[in-house]
């Protein structure tokens, strides 16, 4: 950036950064799949006879609350364990990434997760299940640090919200093969888990033989020293004939700024002149995680099941609940760079408490009611209905633009820290909720959608007053953004040496 002005550094849309970008966003297929997979599984009858017989029992018992149906804290396990060994994975995959890039860190996820699968469909005991589990946990904390910022750092400004959605499209893409996977299966006797389970497998091995062709990208090879081989690569993505040279000279003056101050990026992230970095990458994965949508994407089966439908049927519930996702972010993707990121996050959100509200309203008046254990079919397709527009509102806003967000607003010294911490809190909420869903839903009924509601309500007015706008914004400008904030222009130091020297003290 000049004199405050925005570089637009050219280049135009070339297949090298197309196939670099989609390789790396199939990432989020092991993530996707992972998702909706143990949500299907949970619910099969096969499974909890071999693993959760009181379970089973218990969705038989005609004194059963019909909130109450699924409340296990075992059969929870088996889903949360994957979250913490995710967030665990995630911390140690920052400082991996700043020394072997992208990736590899890429690569070895990929990897983790494929034997985790393995292990999962020949599972012979509840030990091997959450071990299996922690194993995808590692490969899903991998490639969630290390795939956005691979995005972020490749794709073209004008176009990188688009090109950082894709991990989201193929998130998603992952969730609906696991639940098409999960309804096919379900009608297998005794064995049909062990497919659904082992069936995670495809898409690990398309991330491991993807990440074995992808180059890194040109600033994490400036970053280790290799100068040459990020022109080249920056070349290479940018076009043959695209002239490279601003680019490549910023990206060479941020990493310069980076090595001038030797400290830790966690502990710099103490320094008041980062202080709106870490406001955002608290509070973006917080706010995303207490919409509600990660469990009710691993828990629709579940969900469906508790207001009257089949198992079969409410695994279909779950195919259909993928498909309109799969719609949603597909136009995201089409719109991020033209709306705005503001506008879908708000546009989003105020629709996502308005569906909720719902929701807890016809559960409110009509199931449970008389000792029931369902709820009239009507009411039930009703709840179906409002959760596929809540899902659809949430896949067009904060569902690809949590990704898209934080791997772009970060300076590169502390863009792995800030990733991790930001994938890092969302893994850990994310295993709170999944640990805790069933009984919150047993303990608070149709109240635990308002609950979520009142969340929404707040990151709401919370994106409204305080992200600014980063669309068509080039990472190395991204600061000029924040000066321009009527808050946080407080905490920019406009001088990279002056910030250092602020941040040292």
């Amino acid at each position: 950036m000049e004199g405050g002005r925005l570089h637009d550094y050219g280049g135009g849309m070339t297949i090298s950064v197309v196939v670099t970008c989609l390789m790396a966003a199939s990432c989020g297929l092991i993530f996707g799949y992972d998702i909706g997979v143990s949500g299907g599984v949970t619910q099969m009858e096969s499974f909890l006879s071999k693993f959760f017989p009181d379970v089973l029992r218990g969705m038989k018992s005609a004194k059963r609350d019909a909130y109450c149906k699924y409340d296990n804290q075992l059969l929870t396990a088996f889903t949360s364990s994957m979250y913490i060994a995710g967030m665990l994975a995630s911390l140690v995959a920052s400082r991996v990434t700043r020394r072997v890039g992208r990736q590899a860190v890429m690569l070895a996820g990929g990897t983790m997760f494929l034997a985790g699968s393995i292990l999962n469909a020949g599972a012979v005991n509840i030990a091997m299940l959450i071990v299996g589990r922690i194993l995808l946990g590692f490969g899903v904390g991998f490639t969630a640090q290390a795939a956005p910022l691979y995005l972020a750092e490749t794709s073209p400004a004008r176009w990188r919200g688009a090109f950082t959605t894709a991990y989201h499209f193929f998130l998603v893409s992952g969730t609906l093969a696991a639940n098409v996977a999960n309804y096919l299966t379900n009608r297998i006797p005794d064995w049909g888990w062990r497919l659904s389970l082992g069936l995670a497998a495809v898409p690990a091995t398309v991330i491991v033989m993807g990440a074995l062709f992808v180059p890194d990208t040109p600033s994490s090879l400036v970053l280790r020293g290799e100068p040459e081989k990020a022109r080249a690569s920056l070349q290479r993505i940018r076009g043959k004939d695209a002239d490279v040279d601003a680019e490549f000279k910023d990206i060479v003056h941020a990493v310069e700024e980076t090595r001038r101050n030797e400290e830790g990026a966690f502990q710099r992230l103490r320094g008041k002149g980062y202080r709106h970095y870490l406001v955002m990458m608290v509070s973006i994965p917080t706010f995303f995680d207490l919409t509600g949508m990660v469990v009710i994407a691993v828990f629709s089966p579940v969900l469906f099941r508790t207001v009257g439908f089949s198992s079969q049927k409410s695994v279909f519930g779950a195919v259909i609940i993928s498909v309109v996702s799969l719609c949603g972010v597909t136009l995201s993707t089409v719109v991020v760079d033209r709306c705005g990121r503001r506008f879908l996050f708000l546009a989003g959100g105020i629709t996502m408490m308005l569906f909720q509200v719902a929701v807890a309203w016809i559960l409110a008046d009509h199931l449970g009611k008389q000792h029931a254990v369902t709820m009239p079919h009507n009411y039930a397709v009703g709840v179906v209905v409002l959760m596929c527009l809540y899902t659809f509102s949430f896949s067009l806003s904060w569902g690809p633009l949590k990704w898209v967000v934080p791997g772009e607003i970060y300076p590169v010294e502390i863009r792995s820290a800030g990733q991790a911490i930001t994938v890092s809190i969302a893994l850990t909420l994310s295993f709170a909720q999944t640990q805790v869903f069933i009984t919150l839903l047993c303990a608070m009924k149709y109240a635990i959608f308002l609950f979520y509601a009142g969340w929404v309500l707040a990151m709401t007015v919370f994106i409204a007053a305080f992200l600014p706008e980063t669309k068509g914004v080039p990472l190395e400008a991204m600061r000029s953004v924040w000066e321009g904030h009527w808050f946080w222009r407080r905490f920019v130091v406009k001088d990279g040496k002056q910030e250092v020297q602020l941040n040292c003290m």
